[in-house]
């Protein structure tokens, strides 16, 4: 929580360069992309200390990986910070070496916090926690953030070397980065954008969360079980988005121009989400013969 807290001032700080600093870097206020990250982490952090503290008790292993975490962030963000200050960009930038090696360590730190982070659901699923509903919503959204995480790893690939010296990937496929895009996120709308993936899929760490409270507070009538079941078709539709939507992606389409194969995979997934729901529905316990049992 102490980072979380310092992200949010960071946050605020960054908010003032955006509206105080006129400078442009790849067609954005240059101090859009550390605001995002800041807000991504006051999120991250949040959700995180939540998580953890419905464990039944206390885990070394845990405490150690979130250690871990907050030093990944705390690498990343200087970085960030460090390389707006000097009017650089901090992803794909080979211009120098000092650049090469600073997206090199963000790299590296990136893939430790995934380790640190698969650490703290592996131990979850351990622990057991005791609310059925809470312990499958913490236990997708961990999972699938870490798949949102895999998501990103098409950007550094050799398959999205723009051939433009000093830039070693790209967000966008098709288009060159910096191009017109949806507001604030800044995704393409000319090509496609492994950043619609990587977002979805690390945000289901607050979606499933946020599903299960919403579940638990009105639809009571639904026993623990059902709840459950529920969360995991949620689950098993929220990671084949993200899969969907970095498909997409890598097809080179805009997020909001999809053609027709893309639109008949997206049918395909809610007709499949709707019939998984009325199945678990349908098999519902009743209160009475609940209370009955």
């Amino acid at each position: 929580m102490f980072l979380v807290s310092v992200m949010a001032v960071l946050a605020v700080v960054t908010v003032v360069g955006i509206l105080v600093d006129p400078r442009v870097l790849t067609g954005a206020p240059i101090w859009l992309k550390p605001f995002k990250f800041a807000v991504s982490f006051v999120l991250y952090g949040a959700t995180l200390a939540w998580m953890l503290s419905l464990l039944p008790r206390r885990s070394r292993a845990v405490e150690r990986a979130v250690v871990v975490i907050v030093a990944v962030a705390v690498v990343e963000n200087a970085v960030i910070v460090g390389q707006v200050i000097r009017g650089q960009t901090s992803h794909f930038n080979d211009t120098t070496p000092l650049n090469t090696a600073l997206f090199a360590a963000m790299g590296a730190a990136i893939m430790v916090l995934f380790f640190a982070h698969l650490v703290i659901g592996i131990v979850v699923l351990i622990q057991r926690i005791p609310d059925r509903v809470a312990a499958t919503a913490v236990g997708w959204g961990l999972g699938l953030s870490l798949l949102g995480m895999l998501a990103a790893v098409p950007m550094a690939l050799p398959m999205q070397d723009p051939g433009i010296e000093g830039i070693g990937g790209a967000h966008s496929v098709g288009v060159p980065d910096g191009g017109p895009g949806l507001p604030l996120v800044g995704w393409s709308t000319t090509g496609g954008d492994l950043r619609i993936g990587h977002f979805v899929g690390l945000h289901a760490l607050q979606a499933l969360p946020i599903l299960a409270i919403l579940l638990s507070r009105f639809a009571t009538r639904l026993d623990e079980r059902t709840r459950a079941r529920l969360l995991v078709v949620a689950g098993v539709a929220y990671g084949v988005l993200t899969v969907l939507l970095t498909w997409q992606a890598l097809r080179e389409q805009p997020l909001l121009r999809p053609d027709a194969v893309t639109l008949a995979a997206v049918a395909a997934l809610v007709v499949a989400t709707a019939t998984a729901t009325g199945l678990v529905l349908a098999r519902r316990r009743r209160p009475e013969l609940a209370l009955a049992a």
